[in-house]
């Protein structure tokens, strides 16, 4: 397995971010993801229109695809079984919509907007998974 460098790292958080600044100084929209799969699927009204959200969560697995073919296929290797997997993808979700966005809403754009919402969303999003990965390797020993 190859070992992601530094370098890739800092690369790939750039391009993160400078999509989303380009999303929000070209169209005035927030590059929150689950905001666009809610405006994809019709589940919830937002500001992006239809056309945009669903060619932003198209292009999502067709960039990961691009990459892998440029740059390297990532080593997966699932641990997990899949009703557990389908379990923490619901609970996932079910926070996304209490927390009314995600990591790319808020921890991406909202903290660099230095938006007081996204600031607490983002360390309560921080603190839950520490406390997460805390019980799972610690006290229950997975």
């Amino acid at each position: 397995m190859e070992t992601i460098t530094s370098l890739m790292a800092i690369s790939g958080g750039l391009l993160i971010g400078t999509a989303a600044a380009l999303l929000l100084l070209l169209t005035g929209r927030i590059a929150g993801v689950s905001g666009m799969v809610a405006t994809m699927t019709r589940i919830g009204a937002g500001a992006t229109p239809w056309s945009q959200a669903t060619a932003f969560i198209v292009g999502l697995p067709i960039g990961t695809a691009l990459m892998t073919l440029l740059v390297r296929t990532p080593e997966v290797v699932v641990t997990s079984s899949v009703p557990l997997l389908i379990v923490a993808g619901l609970l996932v979700g079910f926070g996304t919509r209490l927390g009314n966005g995600c990591t790319s809403g808020h921890g991406v754009c909202g903290m660099a907007r230095l938006s007081p919402r996204s600031v607490a969303a983002t360390a309560t999003f921080m603190a839950s998974a520490a406390v997460t990965v805390f019980i799972l390797r610690h006290v229950i020993g997975g």
